[in-house]
């Protein structure tokens, strides 16, 4: 991941490196400096190197301390003994920039030609969005009717709303959202993210806006007695619960996968996996037998690919940012968990079904 840029002898320095302790520095793209992956206990960090200009050499130096959790990094960039720059960057500083794109070579447009191009790609975007949204519609609602399509698009878009949002929050540009026929929606960024907290509260708040969505049509139901807002709360509880599955790409899985993979200790993994089986027990003894099973495939993939975290260029979650993306996670499992309880509790055949589908 990209730790510091700053401009450096009117070309850009860029420091880049992970957990595992490698680093590497690259000065106008071109890599000047490395330092292998290697355990070590001290936090300080060191790259000489040097750069011609014509026939003159000049002797550069990065040096600093850089912390994992919290990230904080402090450094000093100096030429021939001579502080050019200094500072420090912490992980709301990641958070903000703008991962590095490679550069792609010079291409001639006339203006016309452009602004052309740039019409025909936002009418097209539009009308992508407009036909899937509509084949979304015309495939529910044969298979069901028009208002349970209707009801399932809205589930849909309030959901993948939640992701826009927390992407906006962060300052990424989005692409709006796109609903596929018997795949659901899609929330799409502009920009890549560039930390684990980012990834977490991007993948959670889609399940959070729907948490948001069956309390209110929950609400409803109380005060009008109507079936179809009792229908509305449960199943729109079912889907984001299937969201919340622990398997990738779902919001769930994206989520634990934070989690897990900035835990940088044996003990940090022993323990994810000890949480993962109380999970799975606590599935079967409350007759959660799909989620169980999910829960067990989900938490193999993940383990499996615990050894390659410290390859990601994402900014791992500290200490507070594991404990409260597990709270927060096993908040709203318990939540869509109780709302199909309480339904399935009524005694209706139908309102029971999300209950029953998590029992086989």
């Amino acid at each position: 991941m990209e730790l510091l840029a700053i401009d450096f002898l009117g070309k850009p320095l860029r420091l880049e490196g992970s957990m595992a302790g490698w680093q590497q520095l690259f000065w106008d793209n071109t890599l000047v400096s490395q330092i292998a992956a290697a355990p070590t206990d001290t936090d300080q960090f060191t790259h000489q190197f040097e750069l011609s200009n014509n026939e003159q050499t000049i002797q550069c130096q990065l040096n600093g301390t850089l912390s994992w959790q919290p990230f904080l990094i402090h450094y000093q960039a100096s030429a021939d003994q001579q502080m050019i720059a200094q500072g420090e960057r912490n992980d709301k500083d990641i958070e903000r920039q703008q991962p590095q794109q490679p550069i792609k070579p010079e291409k001639r447009f006339s203006l016309i030609g452009l602004a052309s191009l740039g019409m025909k790609a936002l009418k097209s975007a539009k009308l992508i969005k407009v036909v899937l949204a509509s084949a979304s519609l015309a495939a529910y609602s044969w298979l069901f009717s028009i208002q349970f399509a209707l009801a399932l698009l809205a589930c849909l878009v309030f959901h993948e709303y939640g992701h826009i949002r927390a992407m906006k929050y962060f300052g990424m540009k989005t692409k709006g959202i796109y609903l596929i026929p018997f795949l659901g929606g899609l929330a799409l960024s502009d920009e890549k993210i560039n930390t684990r907290w980012q990834d977490v509260v991007i993948s959670i708040m889609g399940p959070a806006f729907g948490l948001i969505m069956s309390l209110v049509s929950m609400i409803a139901y109380w005060i009008t007695g109507e079936m179809f807002f009792a229908g509305l709360a449960v199943f729109n509880a079912l889907l984001n619960l299937f969201n919340l599955l622990p398997i990738l790409p779902l919001d769930g899985g994206h989520v634990l996968k934070s989690i897990s993979f900035s835990m940088n200790s044996k003990i940090g993994i022993i323990a994810c996996a000890l949480a993962a089986v109380a999970g799975v027990i606590l599935s079967y003894r409350l007759g959660l037998t799909l989620f169980g099973f999910l829960l067990i495939m989900g938490s193999l993939e993940i383990i499996f690919e615990w050894r390659q975290r410290h390859q990601s260029h994402l900014l791992p979650l500290d200490r507070y940012g594991q404990i409260f993306s597990t709270v927060w996670y096993i908040g709203l499992v318990a939540a869509f968990v109780g709302i199909i309880a309480y339904f399935a509790s009524l005694g209706d055949s139908l309102l029971s079904l999300p209950l029953q589908i998590l029992g086989t």
